[in-house]
């Protein structure tokens, strides 16, 4: 039987579920996220997990919110349970655009956009190796 880890990493699709990064393409491993931090009541439940980068589980942590940058309202997290990526975020080559309050909160804290992190996607679009499938457009 699978455990609750392998099932996260499978439904994931060994990709990044707040900024698709797959694991292949990158040396550092990704994690099992609490979508809800275990310190806000979050459980270790199958529903409140997700797969995530190093990157953007470091820049994560236990927040649930942040700042809208636009508007400055407290604004919560994407939550891959229960929103649709292709709602919050779209690709504009190598940046990681939002199109709502909640995905322009969520690229802020994540920090989607850092100049490494361009750089590395940079690097994998001129090889042609990302974004890899219709999840993302």
């Amino acid at each position: 039987m699978p455990s609750l880890r392998q099932k996260v990493w499978k439904r994931a699709d060994a990709c990044c579920e707040y900024c698709q990064l797959p694991q292949g393409l990158t040396v550092l491993p990704h994690e099992t996220d609490h979508i809800v931090a275990q310190k806000h009541g979050g459980r270790t439940v199958f529903e409140n997990l997700c797969l995530a980068c190093a990157q953007c589980n470091a820049f994560k942590g236990p927040n649930i919110a942040g700042r809208d940058p636009v508007s400055g309202e407290v604004t919560r997290l994407f939550d891959p349970r229960q929103d649709e990526w292709t709602e919050h975020f779209h690709w504009n080559g190598a940046i990681l655009a939002a199109k709502t309050p909640v995905g322009r909160t969520t690229a802020a804290v994540l920090n989607f956009n850092a100049p490494e992190r361009m750089q590395h996607r940079q690097l994998l679009i001129a090889a042609g190796l990302y974004p890899v499938d219709s999840r993302r457009d």
